[in-house]
């Protein structure tokens, strides 16, 4: 498959959609899933424009894990969750749904279970308030 530059994830990277965002740095941007599986879930989003891990180059990549390792304790920390799971979708019979490569930073709530991938749409304001949260404990 070749990367569409009219996807959602691009058109928000542009500024021409919106999102709830997080953090943002020279190669990556970090915004709340308006369809979590669960309170706080993040993505993250290379600047780089790759369908998945296939294409991406690797200097992309590496700059999401290093988001992703930076933005998990501020999650953490906001979320008060007590496990969490990171994942990245490869084509859509593995769950992928934009294709524009992200990885999902997910908390676990012990006793809580989550809820399916991209099913129920959150609430505009609680999304809002836990983003500027989760973002005031980024270091």
């Amino acid at each position: 498959m070749e990367y569409q530059p009219d996807n959602i994830f691009a058109k928000i990277l542009r500024n021409e959609a919106p999102s709830y965002k997080i953090y943002e740095d020279d190669a990556t941007y970090v915004m709340m899933d308006i369809m979590p599986e669960s309170r706080g879930h993040l993505l993250v989003l290379p600047k780089e424009g790759a369908v998945n891990i296939f294409d991406i180059s690797d200097e992309a990549i590496a700059a999401c894990a290093k988001t992703c390792k930076k933005i998990a304790p501020a999650l953490m920390k906001a979320t008060k969750a007590d496990g969490l799971i990171i994942s990245q979708f490869n084509h859509a019979p593995a769950g992928q749904t934009v294709f524009h490569l992200h990885c999902h930073l997910v908390p676990v709530y012990e006793g809580q279970s989550r809820q399916s991938h991209g099913r129920v749409a959150a609430d505009a304001d609680e999304l809002q308030a836990l983003a500027k949260e989760i973002a005031s404990y980024i270091e």
